[in-house]
């Protein structure tokens, strides 16, 4: 049993191996079907070929056994005489000797049987020296009875196995004779066919010879042949898979002129220009930042002089009319937006510099949680919603740094106010043992899926005609993301039309341990079933189509609620 256990183990292994090889390899594929097609072409071939030659050679032989049948009836009925039955029975036994004699084709016996049975005529029959004898009595039935119905002249004939020791086959011939004054007798004539079926044997196995060399050839060309093909397609593949990975040196080594060394070129020439494309972008991308940075170094000071001006203005706007009154505090309100954007541009060419620094200690994520929401309270009554949190009744702790998580919460919640519809806004707060996460659910006009895609895009907005209360640069989701990103952590964004949205920050609690699962659901679990959600956010699942957004790769998956739950391996 063991030992069975053993064999099939072994058995599904390669078959495993045998299959994936299939599905891996251009060039075992091609050569199994090769061989599949050879082996079955062989056999239909050599099948046809052989049943043709059986066929043939026993046509011959029955051709030839039939002649000489008609010629042993023709001798018998011109030698025999009118004598007396002694006289016959030993005139016809000495000639049926003399016919086996003679007889080119090795027989196994000559027969002669009276078709009257109630007369006195004794069968005649010669026999061989050495070998097991068939006398007619062993034959079928069924042929005897059809060859005494048989018209004097006319022949019929039977496949047989010949007795022995090595059974062989044979054919036996039966022709009706009428011997004059002795009536009418039926001539059997029994031959060996044992050199027929050695010939047939003989041409079988130089057939099966033949097929398998032919196949081992066919094989070992098509292993040529397709090397040649895939060795030069399998080297461009490496290349382009180490090309992706970022090697931007890599080429392939053309040797021939062919369609296959026109391939290679092409790649090395796409890699030529993929390269010189990437350097340029490159070069663009830090020229890009650095002049953002600059700027906007360069703005702080005039942006200063200008907001202590608009300060001196503004406590003097009493002494203006309505007019100036009106141009001061729009003046005041537009330099505060200005130095909004002026600081969230600092941030992101911190951020594409490299030079943030994450300087973390363990607080209580329900605690800055409340906070902001405590500093937005007044701020979602203005705008008819009302803010509902969902915190656990244990203190929820994680190695973060406080001042970032709060501008992310920050951001969420103020967007969820921008489009919430006077709803209310849920915020959630979990926990397990490896991450903690903060859910900020808006029962608003939701997301497309053209919006979910480029949420975090910097400066896009959703619906840019929309009035907005609170102000926007259009770069608070890209620095929460990159802000989330700092915290080795996951920001996503759920949405969908009429439905509302849903942004869920997930944070590891301590820093430097991976997350594999969030505490809360993506789609959220009040989220309608109908049709499939996008999910934008670094996700956990493969075949995502991968989204550059800044200096953060981000993912843009299909989901339904329950596959979400699935995947993060919670539902609440």
């Amino acid at each position: 049993m063991r030992l069975w256990t053993t064999a099939r183990r072994l058995g599904l292994r390669a078959y495993l191996l045998a299959v994936r090889l299939f599905r891996r390899s251009l060039q075992v594929r091609v050569v199994a079907l090769t061989l599949i097609l050879s082996i079955a072409a062989v056999l239909l071939v050599g099948s046809y070929v052989s049943r043709e030659i059986a066929r043939g050679l026993f046509e011959a032989k029955l051709q030839s056994i039939t002649s000489q049948t008609a010629g042993y009836a023709s001798e018998l009925e011109s030698t025999a005489t009118s004598e007396g039955i002694a006289q016959l029975s030993e005139t016809v036994n000495t000639q049926l000797r003399s016919m086996m004699v003679r007889s080119s084709t090795p027989l196994r016996s000559i027969a002669l049987e009276p078709r009257d049975r109630g007369r006195s005529v004794a069968p005649i029959i010669a026999l061989p020296y050495g070998q097991e004898p068939v006398r007619p009595s062993e034959l079928d039935e069924a042929f005897l009875t059809k060859a005494q119905e048989t018209p004097v002249g006319t022949q019929t004939y039977q496949s047989i196995t010949l007795p022995g020791q090595k059974s062989s086959p044979g054919i036996v011939v039966a022709q009706s004779v009428s011997l004059p004054g002795s009536g009418k007798f039926d001539l059997y004539v029994v031959a060996d066919l044992q050199e027929e079926q050695n010939t047939l044997n003989f041409i079988q196995r130089a057939l099966t010879v033949a097929g398998i060399v032919m196949v081992v050839l066919v094989v070992a060309v098509a292993w040529l042949v397709t090397g040649l093909v895939v060795s030069p397609i399998r080297s461009t593949a490496r290349a382009a898979l180490r090309l992706a990975d970022g090697d931007l040196d890599e080429r392939v080594t053309v040797t021939s002129h062919d369609e296959l060394g026109a391939l290679g070129r092409s790649f090395n020439d796409m890699a030529d220009t993929l390269q010189d494309q990437i350097v340029r972008m490159k070069e663009l991308t830090v020229l890009q930042r650095q002049f953002v940075s600059d700027v906007s170094h360069e703005l702080r000071t005039p942006l200063a002089t200008i907001g202590a001006a608009t300060e001196m203005l503004y406590a003097e706007k009493d002494e203006l009319d309505t007019t100036g009154q009106r141009s001061v505090e729009l003046l005041k309100s537009q330099v505060e937006r200005f130095e909004l954007l002026l600081s969230d541009l600092l941030e992101v060419s911190r951020h594409d510099a490299g030079f943030v620094k994450l300087e973390t200690k363990e607080q209580d994520i329900t605690e800055i949680v409340s906070n902001v929401v405590d500093g937005l309270t007044i701020v979602a009554e203005q705008a008819g919603s009302q803010i509902v949190m969902h915190t656990p009744s244990t203190p929820v702790t994680a190695e973060v740094e406080q001042i970032r998580i709060g501008r992310i919460l920050r951001n969420l919640v103020v967007n969820a106010i921008e489009h919430g519809e006077k709803k209310n806004i849920d915020v959630y707060v979990a926990a397990n043992a490896e991450s903690c996460a903060i859910s900020v659910r808006d029962h608003g006009v939701g997301l497309t899926v053209e919006q979910v895609e480029h949420v975090f895009d910097r400066f896009w907005r959703g619906d840019p005609s929309r009035r907005r209360t609170l102000g926007g640069t259009g770069l608070g989701l890209a620095i929460a993301l990159e802000d989330a990103h700092l915290h080795d952590g996951w920001l996503q964004a759920w949405g969908s039309p009429g439905d509302g949205a849903c942004f869920r920050l997930t944070l590891p609690r301590r820093q430097g341990t991976e997350i594999t699962s969030s505490p809360l659901p993506l789609p959220p679990a009040d989220a309608p079933a109908h049709g499939p959600a996008l999910i934008a956010g670094p996700a956990t699942s493969d075949g995502s189509v991968r989204v550059q957004t800044g200096s953060i790769p981000i993912v843009v998956e299909t989901a339904s609620p329950a596959d979400a739950a699935d995947e993060d391996g919670e539902q609440s």
